[in-house]
């Protein structure tokens, strides 16, 4: 749960190998894609078709009306959709956890990562009574996340500035009441800063929180999986978690002021993984 370009993917993956677990991806892309992956490889294909078989009541809400109705947080002020929202709701629900327990089956895994970002959607996974739901905040520096979404050099959309703020203010208002909302003891924020700076402790964390302890993951040979859908990293087998030096970007002084009260509140949340390290960052190289 958090914003778009926050590392949820490459923290994913890193999960992902640890025994017991199968990072899914982004599942809110489920019903938008009518349960094709966004990844069209053989063995992709295979599992996917496997659960989509395994789902049941989701044909009648294939495409977007969930994640426009019900997911999105702008959804929250679209008045004219609130009585759609209502009558989705049950058999958003119903789908959901259908979904979660076909992933499950499937792969064989005791936990599923689903690295979906919408806080709206996790408020609605709270109320799956046949799911054991552990949340994870991941905040990563908004001075980054502006500069991923100015970007126009790279396959993904991209947000002026201002409007990344704004999403960013919007996200985190949510996420914060959706976080403090679920149980103490299935929820953890993560700083992306302290996974990279110490992966293996973060990880071991979050795995630790479900009830999990396997040995750590070898960083330097991940596999990427079978994850649904997820940033460019998921197109490549194998990949490296690699450190390097950071080299600070510009920072925009319009971010800094316009996040400061937002990270003043995000920086008390509890319980929280890692402590502040080494200052590093990561490097997804393929292999």
């Amino acid at each position: 749960m958090g914003a778009g370009r926050s590392g949820s993917t490459i923290l994913g993956v890193t999960l992902g190998n640890c025994d017991g677990v199968f990072f899914a991806g982004e599942l809110d892309a489920w019903l938008a894609r009518s349960g094709e992956p966004q990844v069209q490889d053989a063995d992709r294909l295979r599992f996917w078709e496997t659960v989509r078989n395994r789902v049941t009541g989701a044909a009648e809400l294939y495409g977007n009306r969930a994640q426009r109705t019900i997911e999105r947080s702008l959804s929250l002020f679209r008045v004219r959709l609130w009585r759609e929202r209502r009558s989705l709701s049950g058999p958003y629900r119903r789908v959901s956890e259908s979904l979660y327990e076909a992933v499950a089956a499937v792969s064989g895994a005791a936990a599923v990562v689903d690295s979906s970002h919408y806080p709206l959607r996790a408020r609605e996974m709270q109320r799956l009574t046949g799911v054991d739901l552990y949340l994870i905040y991941l905040v990563r520096d908004p001075q980054s996340v502006v500069a991923s979404f100015n970007r126009k050099d790279v396959a993904q959309y991209s947000k002026s500035t201002l409007t990344t703020n704004v999403y960013l203010w919007l996200t985190a208002l949510l996420s914060v009441m959706v976080f403090l909302s679920h149980p103490r003891e299935r929820r953890l924020f993560v700083r992306y800063e302290d996974f990279i700076a110490d992966p293996q402790a973060v990880v071991g964390a979050i795995v630790g929180l479900a009830g999990l302890h396997p040995p750590a993951p070898d960083l330097s040979a991940m596999r990427t999986g079978l994850a649904f859908q997820g940033n460019r990293v998921i197109r490549t087998p194998v990949i490296a978690l690699e450190r390097e030096p950071v080299r600070p970007g510009p920072r925009s002084r319009v971010t800094a002021a316009l996040q400061r009260p937002c990270s003043a509140v995000i920086e008390r949340l509890t319980p929280a993984a890692g402590e502040p390290g080494r200052r590093s960052h990561a490097h997804a190289a393929g292999r």
